[in-house]
């Protein structure tokens, strides 16, 4: 079965969690972003990574505000499931923005990056990095994969649509990113969506829902 999850933040604790202990090889845990363990590349970090590969089920994880791109970057990009990914373990998958896999049975797309809220503090410690928000270059790749795709069962982002973050926040700045979640969700060619940026477990009706510590099975 194919699981999804919020953002881990690079927590081994959250790896403990009693309804993880149900998946089996066969199975995948998608975290929305912020997935926390590709930052800094330290030696504590390679462990924690190692402790993570030992897990029997699949991790496939978007990229959020507080993974390091430059570093996924360095990792060996390989075709799978129909789309690509990045191999940074045995079983730890990177899926690159605006990839489309299919798992399952279910077209899935997976688009990641978003905005710092905490961006001025990063630009002074030396911890912000450009990459964090995708480039127009790779905007326009994602809109013609979801395009090409003709329909999917979900859509995995980090970044929930501006609407969406409205509704659960407030205003909110918009980047191109935003606009072309607009566009995707204007579509209306997904049957679900979930998203883990804004730290929280909600349903939204009827088709979104905001992940945070809880493990939710993917919906028809």
């Amino acid at each position: 079965m194919i699981y999804l999850t919020g953002d881990t933040h690079g927590d081994l604790e959250r790896f403990k969690d009693r309804a993880l202990k149900r998946l089996r090889r066969e199975d995948t845990l998608i975290v929305c972003g912020d997935f926390g363990f590709l930052w800094d590349d330290s030696p504590a970090e390679r462990r924690a990574r190692a402790a993570l590969e030992k897990k029997k089920y699949t991790i496939l994880f978007v990229d959020g505000t507080h993974d390091s791109i430059p570093l996924i970057r360095t990792f060996p990009q390989e075709a799978y499931a129909g789309g690509r990914v990045r191999r940074i373990g045995k079983n730890l998958l990177y899926a690159e923005r605006g990839t489309v896999l299919t798992l399952e049975g279910r077209r899935l797309f997976f688009l990641g990056g978003g905005a710092s809220d905490d961006m001025d503090d990063r630009l002074a410690e030396g911890t912000w990095h450009e990459e964090e928000l995708p480039d127009g270059e790779e905007l326009a790749a994602a809109w013609e994969a979801f395009s090409a795709a003709g329909g999917v069962d979900a859509v995995i982002t980090h970044q929930p649509s501006r609407r969406i973050r409205v509704f659960l926040e407030g205003e909110a700045p918009v980047t191109p990113l935003d606009r072309l979640l607009e566009r995707i969700e204007g579509s209306g060619g997904f049957s679900r969506w979930y998203f883990g940026q804004l730290h929280r477990d909600q349903r939204i009706p009827p088709r979104y829902q905001a992940l945070f510590r809880t493990v939710a099975p993917l919906e028809d």
